[in-house]
């Protein structure tokens, strides 16, 4: 679905603006398992929601920095900046697949919907809007993967660049019940970060939302995949706490989730995570450039593995090391389902694959996007396009 002026004029600005946010009560939620442990499985089996539509709203995310200065066409836009920064105990609600609305409503700060880059001392930066974009994706993979357990399925998504598709491969299932709750949720979560590492190979060869309009300053920034992963996490322990059951329990979950995880991450204020950025300025970022320049982001993570350490941890603590499961009972997820993108319509710089791509060949084809990038950057001499 396509908004034209008004929806690119959005993701131009998509630094999430934080000044007029409410500050919202915490919602009743259960309890987040400590992230330093392999992530668990569910004591009993749970109802859950009915089979959920593919989340495919506008979540904002935002880039690297803050304060960001933007161009429209070129030519700088007077007198705007967005602080891009959000306070780790004011995450408002969650919105499971936000529309077109809350996304309006995030850019100018009304959404009870809190999104925005926090510094945590053990995880480096966190965005939010990854977080909450992989758990939601990992909720509507699980409640396809449950009640289909076993047997062979293709869910088709939007093309970015590639035609995506999730394949489900047919095999005998667990016989104790318990086993195939923790296969689908352990799968889910794992599928769910495949899309995310394909999301950051994908705007880095060309894939634009809205035709014209350049995502490349987004790929590979180094707080993404790890904020990716943590949302995978934080649905892990919502669905084995049975808050997968409903829409709106879901919802509530996760509201409550997102500041135990922050919390447990060691959160700075605005002012703290403000202060972490400026000593990045020239290094990782230019704040001298304005939005969609690319290198505006001068540091990326190409790494697209789901195990991770976090970018930029503060010194003299634990950093978080933060993994998914990927076995099931010494068996490769990989064997039960996988992501694959298929050729599509208009991949623009991306080479065309013989077949398919899968999670296996991200690793190259980030590897050739960070030597294109050092190549270039060195350069630039810190000079914007």
């Amino acid at each position: 679905m396509r908004f034209g002026l008004c929806r690119l004029l959005l993701l131009l600005l998509s630094v999430c603006s934080t000044g007029c946010q409410r500050h919202l009560p915490a919602a009743t939620t259960s309890s987040l398992a400590d992230l330093s442990l392999p992530a668990g499985q569910s004591p009993r089996i749970w109802l859950l929601t009915q089979p959920l539509p593919k989340p495919d709203g506008l979540r904002p995310c935002c880039a690297f920095g803050y304060n960001l200065r933007a161009k429209l066409f070129g030519i700088p836009v007077p007198g705007y900046q967005l602080d891009n920064i959000v306070a780790p105990w004011q995450t408002g609600e969650h919105h499971f697949n936000p529309s077109f609305r809350d996304t309006l409503t995030s850019l100018i700060g009304l959404n009870s919907e809190h999104n925005g880059l926090v510094y945590t001392h053990r995880a480096g930066f966190i965005d939010l809007a990854h977080l909450r974009d992989s758990a939601d994706n990992t909720l509507w993979l699980f409640s396809h993967i449950w009640p289909r357990m076993g047997l062979a399925t293709t869910l088709k998504l939007d093309d970015e660049l590639g035609q995506r598709e999730i394949r489900l491969f047919a095999f005998t299932p667990p016989a104790d019940a318990s086993d195939r709750y923790r296969l689908a949720v352990y799968l889910a979560a794992h599928l769910a970060f495949e899309l995310a590492a394909w999301h950051e190979v994908a705007q880095w060869y060309g894939f634009e939302s809205v035709p014209g309009y350049s995502e490349g300053v987004s790929a590979f920034s180094p707080e993404d995949l790890y904020s990716n992963l943590l949302g995978t996490r934080v649905a892990i322990d919502l669905l084995n706490a049975g808050d997968g059951a409903s829409l709106p329990r879901y919802q509530q979950a996760m509201s409550g989730m997102i500041p135990q995880a922050l919390a447990q991450l060691q959160a700075e204020s605005p002012a703290g995570t403000r202060f972490r950025f400026d000593m990045l300025d020239r290094l990782w970022w230019n704040s001298r450039c304005r939005l969609p320049d690319k290198f505006l982001l001068r540091y990326r993570n190409y790494d697209v593995s789901e195990r991770r350490w976090p970018s930029r941890a503060a010194e003299g603590v634990s950093a978080l090391w933060l993994t998914l499961p990927d076995r099931f009972h010494g068996q490769a997820l990989a064997a039960f389902g996988r992501l694959e993108i298929l050729p599509g319509h208009n991949m623009t710089n991306l080479p065309a694959p013989v077949r398919h791509y899968l999670f296996s060949d991200f690793p190259a084809l980030a590897q050739h996007a960070k030597r294109a990038d050092l190549q270039r950057l060195a350069g630039l001499n810190y000079r914007c396009n």
